[in-house]
């Protein structure tokens, strides 16, 4: 899917997503971004995202940490429907829209770079987009006016394959795609306030220095033993949420990392990271 013009290098991304539909919890309409103040920053941050970009992309590659398959998978409908995979909020919730197209041809593409690459990969057309995907993105893009594939993890889990995953798609970031992981660098749902403040903090220290490290080799090592940081495991009792970052790692090369995001919700201070 090489680009019609010449287009800009775009930078990987892994931003937060969230909890459930956070971000859209008015009653009166379900379209308007309206949440918590402790959601504001991270929300804020959400919309400001194509803004800050080189140029608009042509589409976007985003891989959740609400999709898991056996085999790297792409979602490679043309109008994918939405997967309301979160419990117990408000009717309302159920009834948003995010009608943003489908991108069969990327998908196709990115899955043919990860067979390229040596990764068993396919793609499918009857899964919806899950939360990970269209809350953030019904944020960042209200107008759902930019093609879309979904990418799945692979449920091994292995955070050395999904870098490498990320290297093998790299070159959609000189086809104007827009490769973003979707996650928490946080995700322990079982603690929150004063219980969860200082070793969030002290998780997110390292891992922010792992990330950052301006070695790209260092950088994967680090981020790969990710499990050897401090309360690792209590950040992460699975991991799911944390491997979007490995593939926006993976695919930024040697770009430069940084902490564009950063703020604290119910006691947990969490991160985005920008590469390139």
């Amino acid at each position: 899917m090489p680009p019609i013009y010449p287009c800009m290098r775009q930078p990987t991304l892994f931003v937060p997503h969230g909890g459930g539909p956070c971000f859209f919890m008015d009653p009166g309409d379900p379209d308007r971004p309206h949440s918590d103040p402790i959601w504001h920053p991270m929300q804020a941050y959400l919309a400001n995202l194509i803004a800050t970009l080189p140029e608009r992309p042509s589409a976007i590659l985003l891989v959740s940490g609400h999709w898991e398959e056996s085999r790297f998978t792409v979602h490679a409908g043309e109008k994918p429907g939405l997967l309301f995979d979160y419990y117990g909020f408000p009717p309302h919730t159920y009834a948003i829209r995010w009608d943003a197209p489908g991108a069969p041809t990327l998908a196709r593409r990115a899955a043919a770079l990860l067979e390229q690459a040596g990764f068993p990969a396919g793609t499918e057309q009857e899964r919806g987009w899950d939360h990970g995907v269209f809350i953030p993105m019904k944020v960042a893009l209200p107008q759902a006016d930019i093609p879309l594939a979904q990418l799945s993890l692979r449920n091994d889990l292995d955070p050395e394959a999904h870098i490498a995953a990320g290297r093998a798609l790299a070159p959609l970031r000189d086809e104007a795609v827009l490769i973003v992981g979707s996650g928490m660098s946080f995700h322990n749902l079982r603690v929150r306030g004063s219980q969860a403040t200082a070793p969030s903090k002290l998780w997110d220290d390292a891992l922010t220095a792992a990330v950052t490290d301006p070695d790209p080799a260092a950088r994967a090592r680090r981020v790969a033993a990710w499990a050897d940081l401090p309360h690792a495991r209590f950040a992460h009792p699975r991991e799911e949420h944390l491997l979007p970052l490995m593939v926006a790692l993976g695919a930024a090369g040697e770009d430069k990392a940084v902490r564009d995001h950063g703020s604290t919700v119910l006691g947990w201070t969490v991160s985005g990271y920008r590469f390139g």
